[in-house]
């Protein structure tokens, strides 16, 4: 999403729908200030700079505990693009994930829970680089306000984030270039398309969305003509560790506003059809 979305009819439909998959709620003013910094031609397109001739073959990485010995760095550097998420762990484990980054996905929250939460693995920080391009995910108020900072170059304003300065995530050179924001029409479109879960019929259904790597996968999908995933869950998912990096094995966690099993069986037809490669061991 850019600047040039920001329509009246856009904010007319969006206003009517909850976060993520709108602006319901959300102040105008936050949401319309934030949009119009994505004013460069970079935030349009997800690829903002020349893309190889023929085919273009991109990876993501997720962070299943799959990875661990898998040895498949090289493989993964070897994509035109790569995409990461969350605690993107690369220190120490580059034969089994690579060290290449076109892309790190998340949203404030998985952001900042992953490092708090994997620190101690090695996620000091968030993956940087010149070339890198950060996707932010709008999954609330918080993200648009941190967005919105990053790009100005200015500790945040308000909210929970207040005070945090953005440079410590982004760099401190970053300009609206190096920054994405994925349409709210296409979380609804992926969730109607591709991951409409059960949960949207309980008492959950508020808290429901899909997982970030989900939607990094998905949004591959839709930008690259060949897409191999790596790191996400499959069948025998017991057989490893919740993530590549853990020293020690722990079982996989469920979460209520996430539906990994209808994800993994998403993945398992989405291969089975060729449209991407799942990597399964």
């Amino acid at each position: 999403m850019w600047a040039n979305h920001f329509t009246d009819d856009t904010r007319k439909t969006l206003s009517q729908r909850p976060v993520p998959y709108g602006w319901q709620d959300l102040p105008p003013e936050d949401v319309s200030s934030t949009l119009k910094l994505l004013n460069d031609s970079a935030n349009k397109n997800l690829f903002d700079w020349q893309p190889p001739k023929g085919c273009v073959r991109c990876a993501v990485v997720g962070n299943g505990g799959i990875l661990n010995g898998s040895h498949k760095g090289k493989e993964i550097d070897e994509h035109d693009y790569v995409f990461r998420l969350n605690g993107a762990v690369t220190k120490e484990f580059e034969k089994d994930v690579g060290t290449k980054t076109s892309f790190y996905g998340f949203t404030v929250n998985t952001m900042k829970n992953s490092l708090a939460a994997y620190y101690e693995y090695g996620f000091f920080e968030t993956p940087k680089g010149e070339g890198l391009r950060y996707i932010f995910i709008p999954s609330d108020l918080r993200d648009y306000i941190m967005l919105r900072s990053g790009i100005l170059g200015v500790p945040v304003p308000s909210g929970e984030d207040k005070g945090d300065k953005p440079a410590v995530y982004y760099g401190p050179e970053a300009t609206p270039k190096k920054f994405k924001l994925l349409h709210p029409d296409f979380l609804a479109y992926t969730r109607d398309s591709f991951l409409k879960s059960e949960i949207l019929k309980t008492e959950f259904a508020n808290l429901y969305m899909p997982s970030t790597g989900g939607l990094m996968l998905l949004t591959a999908l839709h930008s690259c003509d060949q897409v191999n995933a790596y790191g996400f869950i499959t069948s025998n998912f017991n057989q490893f560790s919740d993530h590549y990096f853990e020293r020690k094995k722990k079982e996989l966690e469920f979460y209520a506003n996430h539906d990994m099993i209808m994800e993994m069986y998403l993945w398992r037809k989405l291969h089975e059809k060729r449209i991407m490669t799942l990597y399964q061991r």
